[in-house]
């Protein structure tokens, strides 16, 4: 049973509560090597998947010239199109064959899986399930924890109630096989009442 210590932070504009819950450190250990566990038996194999290698390497080279300032201005038009109706940007990562793919796996995962996003070696999105709140995932720890860090990286996020479930994100560098080098990484939300 998960310690009744909550907490909320309520987000400033949005009206949205996200809980955090925090476990006793025993429950901590359990759940991080139980999703550490479902990362390499279960994602790696998805997340190294030749859809997932070819979008991400289109994409970096795409990117190869992009500059923190382009960068920031991209994630602007994010945040900006996430409010209103009409979100081209957001939708080209919601129904491109990467995110087609992402959606089969999460349709496939027996209600595990509850988002999925790749990111590029710059941190930016490349193909997802749901939208994220920014663009730039670069500047967080899902990232470099894991492209940051090299190949096999796993970062393992704690547990968050969303939507009444608790949630933990599980992130995988993702390595090009031809080079054997880290190309992006591989974010997944998972539901922790289906790790075992």
């Amino acid at each position: 049973m998960l310690n009744k210590s909550l907490f909320s932070l309520v987000i400033a504009g949005l009206g949205l509560a996200i809980i955090v819950l925090s476990a006793p450190p025993a429950i901590a250990k359990s759940h991080e090597a139980m999703a550490r566990a479902a990362a390499e038996s279960r994602f790696k194999a998805w997340a190294h998947d030749p859809v997932v290698i070819s979008a991400i390497k289109e994409q970096n080279a795409k990117h190869a010239k992009l500059s923190m300032a382009d960068i920031d201005k991209m994630d602007k038009v994010w945040r900006a199109q996430k409010k209103s109706g009409n979100r081209p940007l957001i939708e080209a990562k919601m129904s491109n064959t990467l995110a087609k793919f992402l959606k089969a796996v999460k349709s496939k995962s027996g209600g595990l899986i509850t988002e999925a996003f790749v990111m590029d070696n710059k941190g930016l999105n490349v193909g997802q399930t749901d939208p994220t709140g920014d663009y730039m995932q670069g500047d967080e720890a899902k990232w470099q924890k894991t492209y940051g860090v090299g190949v096999g990286a796993v970062h393992i996020g704690g547990i968050e109630v969303e939507d009444g479930l608790p949630i933990t994100q599980v992130s995988v560098a993702i390595t090009d096989p031809g080079t054997l080098k880290v190309i992006g990484a591989v974010t997944v939300g998972v539901n922790a009442n289906k790790l075992k």
